[in-house]
């Protein structure tokens, strides 16, 4: 049962009481990501999500960590483009001391000028870290260029200048204003009672306010063939092949969802199959969707070696065609659509995806949707709707090509990317 409380300033707490669960995972969600950001302060979403855990009037960090590791429970955070979640996962007992401790960090973090300066050497550390990572650098250069110029493109960490650059009086001013009470969820899931949890939280956060006012939302710039070629010595070839997709609440993601899962969604998948098990070209293959309040990417990764690079971007482009050019047959669309309805009961099965669940509910669709509804909305998706969504979406003035390695004399050009 999924129950929902409006607290007077407009903080929302949503609860979904499972009885036989032992645990419960609850999270505060602020609907303001890292695209609320100005360019000049890129990154302050991401370490204010660090500096949550470094101290309070009532508890100092190391306080902080031996309280949750006493309840052997998980206390942890990530930030988005459009959200930051701070969430603990307990045995549904400790309940009480899980809320009164994420309440503490949330409101009363008193960021520490010597604490700040720590976290700042650990985020350019992060920041490295992700830059040598070859997988994860694709990924995230392939969403700053495709949002290239918008500051939804901007990157979760920020960027070595900008986190150098990071005061503390920006740090506060940014989470004074930014942390809305309108834009903030406490979701809990698993063996909760809602009463007693809007008694313990109710009282705490009802004194947050804000006065701040979001900018208006990016336009969507002019569709352009996009190709940026990123030269490092490596022993693979990266490849991300993306196009335009659908805002997060599109009436159409159903038939998003099952496109995406037909064509890199799995090993049963067009892509796997074909770059993978008929011809060897790499081992990891897949596709993705990016969603955002108003705007989305549908991308195609592969990991293979220089000399194939050309060929995995044409069988790429030959799939993503083939979605738009020709029906699915029927036993691929059941297929596809049984894998997905699977995939979404078994996440019921844990508390921290239905926490999830309840949170994104709120941000992108301000209610909840039963799992009933979203069974249904699969089971709606017609071949038809397959081909017109791919149709749509799958176009070659959209296509944004990503390619790392060593690419210099690879002959690629925005002119070959075509479907």
């Amino acid at each position: 049962m999924i129950t929902t409380t409006t607290l007077d300033n407009g903080i929302r707490i949503v609860t979904q009481n499972i009885d036989y669960m032992h645990t419960v995972t609850t999270g505060i969600w602020v609907a303001n990501g890292t695209r609320h950001e100005s360019p000049v302060d890129n990154g302050v979403a991401h370490f204010i999500e660090h500096m949550l855990f470094k101290g309070t009037k009532r508890r100092s960090a190391h306080q902080i960590t031996r309280e949750i590791d006493s309840m052997g429970g998980i206390l942890n955070a990530f930030t988005g483009h459009e959200y930051v979640c701070y969430y603990a996962k307990v045995l549904a007992k400790f309940l009480p001391g899980a809320a009164d401790l994420l309440a503490d960090i949330f409101l009363n973090s008193t960021f520490p000028t010597d604490e700040i300066e720590r976290e700042r050497k650990v985020v350019l550390q992060e920041i490295k870290m992700r830059d040598d990572s070859p997988e994860e650098f694709i990924h995230d250069r392939f969403h700053q260029n495709f949002w290239r110029g918008q500051l939804v493109g901007m990157p979760i960490l920020g960027s070595e200048e900008t986190v150098s650059n990071l005061s503390r009086t920006s740090i506060l001013s940014h989470k004074e204003s930014r942390y809305r009470p309108q834009d903030i969820i406490i979701a809990a899931a698993g063996n909760v009672h809602h009463d007693e949890l809007v008694a313990l939280l109710a009282p705490l956060f009802s004194g947050v306010s804000s006065l701040w006012r979001p900018q208006s939302i990016d336009e969507f710039p002019a569709a352009e063939k996009k190709l940026n070629l990123i030269e490092r010595e490596m022993e693979q070839t990266l490849v991300c092949l993306g196009t335009r997709s659908l805002r997060y609440d599109h009436q159409d993601r159903y038939a998003l969802f099952l496109l995406t899962t037909i064509l890199g969604g799995g090993m049963s998948s067009r892509l796997f199959q074909e770059v993978r098990e008929k011809k060897g070209l790499a081992y990891s293959v897949y596709s993705y969707i990016i969603s955002h309040v108003d705007s989305g990417a549908l991308v195609v990764y592969a990991g293979t070696e220089k000399d194939h690079c050309l060929e995995v971007i044409d069988i790429a482009q030959r799939e993503m065609s083939r979605l738009a050019a020709d029906e699915v047959p029927q036993d691929e669309l059941d297929a596809a659509r049984e894998q997905l309805k699977g995939k979404t009961l078994m996440s019921l099965e844990s508390s921290d995806s239905l926490m999830t669940r309840l949170a994104k509910n709120e941000i992108y669709h301000q209610k909840q949707q039963s799992i009933e509804d979203v069974i249904a909305n699969y089971d709606a998706v017609s071949i038809n709707d397959i081909q017109r969504v791919s149709q749509e979406l799958i176009r070659s003035e959209y296509l944004h090509l990503e390619v790392m390695g060593q690419v210099a004399d690879l002959g690629l050009s925005a002119e070959m990317l075509a479907v």
